[in-house]
């Protein structure tokens, strides 16, 4: 097994038991949930076999759901958020990133605010999987306010999260 194999292992791992035992207990005003098990989705290699990367970005989601009740939504919004990541990377990186073989990880700079490719390509991709996660929780138009409501602001926790753990797990420059 390569060392890229073992580390993509080890971020489901990882992030999943966050998920689960820490992240899925922080409950905000009573409605706001951090998710960063999306990490994985956005982290994963550009270049690695893409059947793979939706199947696991499934069971990402079906394990979330089976720890909160949610009856298949995060799946539903992990695989939405798989099948439209090439999209996303084209918007945010530009036609090129089939060719450099895309590390988001080393792309991150000290202020992640300077590196606005990879910050606006995780803005993206959260904002993208929480407006499905909560369209798919309330179903019905009458909720927009709530829906948007919700996204922003778990959007917000999301994204504190994330790049709380991107830079714990970047390694140092030496």
């Amino acid at each position: 097994m390569n060392s890229v194999a073992f580390s993509n292992i080890a971020r489901f791992i990882a992030l999943l038991i966050a998920q689960i035992l820490i992240f899925n207990n922080i409950d905000l005003f009573g409605f706001i949930n951090p998710f960063p098990y999306i990490l994985f989705i956005i982290l994963y290699p550009t270049d690695n076999n893409k059947a793979v990367f939706y199947l696991t970005s499934f069971f990402l989601g079906l394990i979330v759901d089976m720890f909160e009740n949610s009856g298949g939504m995060h799946a539903a919004a992990s695989l939405i958020l798989a099948f439209a990541r090439p999209s996303i990377l084209k918007f945010s990186f530009g036609i090129s990133y089939q060719y450099h073989n895309l590390n988001i990880i080393k792309k991150i700079t000290k202020d992640i605010f300077k590196s606005l490719e990879v910050f606006g390509y995780i803005s993206i991709s959260v904002v993208i999987h929480h407006i499905i996660l909560f369209g798919l929780e309330f179903f019905r138009f009458n909720f927009i306010w709530e829906i948007l409501l919700r996204t922003v602001l778990t959007t917000i926790t999301t994204l504190l999260a994330c790049i709380l753990i991107l830079f714990l797990i970047k390694p140092s420059k030496k």
